[in-house]
């Protein structure tokens, strides 16, 4: 029986399983605090009693964090800080012993490094600091997952190891694929597509994606969780950043509702659940606010693409102006854009999304008439490292368009982390591969 059940089964009989959160041996009585992922519970054991004498020798020898089974009834106890209530023990079982000495102590997160603690991030994330964020990630993809399918959008699973290398062409693991070589996905950029050219039209994909950098910001890892999406039937890029914002909206509404408290005093930061429609500014109009509001100046070739420190001003200016966390940046240059991007006068219709201050999507409608789609591949150099892909337009497709988004950033953004480290389950950079 899970602990937070037990507060409907007082004076019965119950078996409880758990990590030994505490143990306190005093002179007449012993005090242990068993926690499951639901909550903690104390049980309580009177050394006097002679039917506790193997019990008080067993709990003389436990360890914290050792795992243990208890058989007991559950007392309602006002006069028990910890929820109120407590087991008396009929019988404990240790069903694994912990050495006595941890590698740090996982109750204070400041007590090791974050490499220390990633190194071993198993006893890490015992901390309930860490176990929430991922309950509270799952509660995440868990919305953005239903608000999809009440959208008819089908979730497919696309190949994370692909004959040539996957976009631009950089940035990519090379892998030894029996006789030849093999490269891990970027993202399933070309595989959502052709699923618009299987007609398809509206799908979805949660799973991992590969980037070859070596970089070491809070913000970049080798592998992450992606949520990439596709659908079919669209006239403009316009239609996809309003799905993007419905969806965002959705999910930040009921993880508001289920979590916000928690998020609030676990974390520190408040939920906010945005109004629509995100503020919208193109990328040569923002430079030229962020210069005349906050004495932003950079050389003109760097204003081709955001840099970091315009991210954030970008969101500032946004709160400001528009009192929205969110804002969209569009009419990119053509040369800081992917070549499947569809342009209209040689600007692509796409865009990106911040949110408080960090982007978090590239998004657009995708170029889908094979003519023009080989001529922007050849103009990038890549026409022969996108054959296969290029193949699924020659028979038809669709105008479409779509969006990818890190489940990782945005938990870290959500829950104002310091770091990716704290918002993967198991972190992957140039220095992490283990374990």
């Amino acid at each position: 029986m899970k602990i937070e059940m037990l507060k409907k089964h007082f004076n019965e009989e119950v078996e409880i399983q758990g990590f030994v959160d505490n143990i306190r041996n005093l002179q007449w009585v012993q005090f242990l605090i068993i926690r499951d992922k639901t909550g903690k519970i104390q049980i309580t054991i009177e050394k006097s009693e002679e039917k506790n004498k193997e019990i008080v020798e067993l709990v003389n020898q436990l360890t914290q964090e050792s795992t243990v089974k208890i058989k007991g009834k559950v007392l309602e106890s006002p006069k028990v800080k910890l929820n109120g209530m407590e087991i008396i023990p009929t019988e404990i079982i240790v069903t694994s012993l912990s050495e006595p000495e941890l590698p740090f102590h996982i109750k204070d997160k400041e007590s090791a490094e974050i490499d220390t603690r990633l190194n071993y991030r198993f006893l890490d994330l015992r901390n309930e600091y860490n176990a929430n964020i991922f309950k509270i990630q799952s509660e995440l993809v868990k919305n953005i997952r239903e608000f999809l399918y009440q959208k008819d959008f089908m979730e497919i699973h696309t190949p994370k190891l692909q004959g040539t290398a996957s976009e631009s062409g950089s940035e990519v693991f090379e892998v030894t694929y029996f006789d030849r070589k093999a490269y891990l996905a970027q993202s399933p950029q070309f595989y959502k597509q052709m699923a618009m050219a299987a007609g398809f039209e509206r799908i979805f994909e949660v799973g991992p994606v590969f980037r070859a950098e070596k970089s070491n910001t809070n913000r970049h890892t080798t592998e992450f969780t992606g949520l990439d999406l596709e659908f079919s039937g669209i006239d403009s890029y316009e239609e996809v950043m309003k799905l993007e914002e419905e969806m965002l909206t959705f999910m930040l509404k009921n993880i508001s509702q289920k979590y916000g408290t928690l998020i609030k005093d676990i974390y520190n930061t408040e939920v906010v659940v945005p109004t629509q429609p995100f503020p919208r500014v193109k990328l040569a109009d923002l430079y030229q606010i962020l210069e005349q509001r906050y004495h932003y100046q950079i050389e003109d070739e760097l204003k081709n693409d955001l840099t970091t420190e315009a991210e954030k001003l970008a969101y500032q200016y946004a709160m400001e102006e528009h009192q929205s966390e969110f804002i969209f940046v569009t009419d990119y240059p053509k040369d800081k854009r992917a070549f499947y991007h569809m342009r209209k006068n040689e600007i692509p219709q796409g865009y990106d999304l911040i949110w408080r201050g960090v982007e978090i999507t590239t998004g657009a409608q995708r170029e889908h008439r094979y003519d023009i789609l080989t001529k922007q591949a050849e103009e990038k150099g890549l026409k022969k490292d996108v054959e296969f892909y290029l193949e699924f337009f020659k028979y038809g497709c669709p105008p479409h368009g779509g969006f990818g988004i890190g489940i990782d950033r945005l938990t870290m953004l959500l829950l104002n982390l310091p770091s990716l480290k704290e918002s993967m389950f198991i972190f992957r950079g140039p220095n992490h591969l283990n374990p």
